[in-house]
């Protein structure tokens, strides 16, 4: 993709130097600026941004630093630094507004059913602000009710993958002749084609509640968002470089 643009390069050094920080202060780093469920005592406001800075592995911040440059850096070069910036944290925004969405859902389940067998609200929360729980609830729920409702409250999230997904929705509009592959899938596949196969993967496993380690609805969080501010651009010819 050649030299790097502005507004990329300070997105990967961010991320690559809190990504080394957090090798060296862990737990604390994650306690900080995860995106914890609000209803957890280490969430704070700054973690709607501060999260899309953090990674769970190598593997993770690879990935997505990545699809980054590859994809973040052409559309750098035609919308600009600052409107770039603007699409990327808010398909970020996007991303971590449907995922604790999502959560809430799953967390307000949980707790009605506990609440509804002659528990209060205040002693399920006490139990579970301890990192605690019963396993006399899942006599109470079933298996996933439970799991899901302690997973909303305890696992934060971490990652740009949603700002990322929006990134590719914004190739597919503007690049969708182009040709990339999936590692898993090594056959040349159009921009069009190749974006909404991935979002139709984590609509399954999402909906499914397939259980694989990945917030599969903060992707299509970040992917709607990008679909939207694409489609509204598009259709009212908002940016500079216009596009057929």
């Amino acid at each position: 993709m050649g030299r790097l643009t502005e507004a990329v390069k300070h997105l990967l050094i961010i991320n690559v130097i809190l990504f080394f920080a957090t090798l060296l202060y862990g737990d604390q780093m994650y306690q900080w600026l995860s995106l914890w469920f609000p209803k957890n005592n280490n969430f704070a406001w700054w973690q709607v941004i501060s999260h899309m800075f953090m990674h769970g592995s190598p593997m993770h911040i690879i990935f997505n630093m990545y699809a980054l440059w590859a994809f973040g850096t052409p559309l750098e070069r035609v919308w600009g630094r600052n409107k770039f910036l603007f699409f990327y944290f808010s398909a970020g925004l996007g991303s971590a507004m449907l995922h604790t969405g999502v959560n809430y859902y799953l967390f307000t389940e949980g707790l009605n059913a506990l609440v509804n067998s002659g528990m209060t609200e205040n002693q399920v929360m006490d139990i579970i602000s301890n990192g605690q729980y019963s396993p006399e609830w899942y006599n109470i729920a079933s298996k996933s009710t439970i799991d899901n409702f302690l997973s909303a409250y305890n696992t934060p999230a971490v990652g740009a993958s949603g700002a990322i997904y929006g990134i590719l929705v914004a190739f597919a509009f503007m690049y969708s002749e182009a040709k990339l592959m999936l590692i898993f899938l090594p056959v040349p596949i159009k921009a069009k084609y190749f974006v909404p196969l991935l979002l139709a993967g984590d609509l399954i496993f999402g909906i499914g509640n397939i259980n694989t380690g990945v917030a599969h609805f903060a992707h299509i969080g970040g992917a709607l968002i990008g679909f939207i501010m694409m489609w509204y651009w598009k259709k009212n010819q908002f940016n500079q470089n216009r596009w057929n």
